[in-house]
């Protein structure tokens, strides 16, 4: 395993792609979008520089870890002689099935195919490609190169050599693995979505504000972020897809709240848009 591509140069695209060059790795990280692939770029150079001034990455590995990144919109470009692929796309499953269709045509027979999703499952989108036992979800935490976990989750037919090549792969990049049989929303996803989804219940309810929630969680329960300090990182339109997904698969307890739902419509998305359950700006 020497070459890896990301599909996806989003926020946790562009930050698997550079853990992964900081781990000695060959990285071509893809999107369709070249204005995306700017983003990405100059979002990798300025968390370089940061690691640099930090003591955390060596200043005389500045150069080589900026030649271990390649940027393209070619999909066929990126993957054509890779050991690994990790998808980072949109969280639904129609759009991640169809570029793992693609990558089944594309990459090489050896190439094993990750997912990053934090909920769906693996069995699902192996199954639309002729490679299912190569297929299964390497479940990376926004930001990547700062969060130790990664959970590794198998889907029905993935085999036992993908697991390992996985794990090897991860525990290279320097993180912690969790081994996870296939069920929605994992083990994080799974807990963090219930945490947070009563966190907002309890904005809504006018329980408390949001900044005093999340006091109690971390002074309380020593969580190093509040609830709604996560959703607002992750993403509250990729959480609310996380919920509607959780909701479709495990019933009742994941309904989204409204509060959330109201907040997405309104384009209040997070940290990526300004404002969120905080004000950015």
């Amino acid at each position: 395993m020497t070459k890896i591509a990301i599909i996806g140069s989003g926020v946790m695209g562009r930050s698997i792609a550079y853990t992964a060059a900081l781990a000695g790795y060959q990285v071509y990280l893809q999107d369709i979008h070249t204005k995306a692939l700017d983003d990405a770029q100059a979002y990798i150079q300025k968390e370089l520089k940061q690691s640099i001034a930090r003591g955390y990455v060596n200043p005389e590995a500045e150069n080589e870890i900026q030649q271990h990144l390649n940027f393209t919109t070619s999909m066929e470009a990126a993957v054509s002689d890779v050991d690994l692929v990790i998808e980072a796309v949109i969280e639904r499953m129609d759009v991640k099935i169809e570029v793992f269709k693609k990558l089944d045509e594309i990459c090489p027979e050896h190439t094993i195919l990750a997912t990053n999703t934090s909920t769906m499952s693996p069995t699902e989108i192996g199954a639309q490609t002729s490679r299912a036992g190569q297929c299964i979800t390497m479940h990376f935490f926004n930001p990547a190169h700062k969060m130790k976990l990664v959970e590794i989750v198998r889907g029905l037919d993935t085999t036992d050599e993908t697991y390992e090549i996985a794990k090897e792969v991860a525990l290279g990049m320097k993180k912690e693995v969790v081994e996870v049989n296939e069920f929605p929303g994992f083990v994080t996803s799974r807990m963090n979505c219930l945490i947070g989804n009563e966190a907002m219940n309890m904005l809504m309810e006018g329980v408390a504000s949001a900044e005093d929630i999340d006091k109690a969680m971390k002074l309380g329960l020593n969580h190093p972020m509040g609830p709604l300090e996560v959703a607002d990182l992750v993403g509250l339109d990729s959480r609310l897809r996380n919920m509607e997904y959780l909701y479709k698969t495990l019933g009742e307890k994941y309904r989204p709240c409204p509060l959330l739902i109201k907040y997405v419509k309104a384009g209040r998305l997070g940290r990526k848009s300004g404002i969120g359950f905080y004000n950015y700006n």
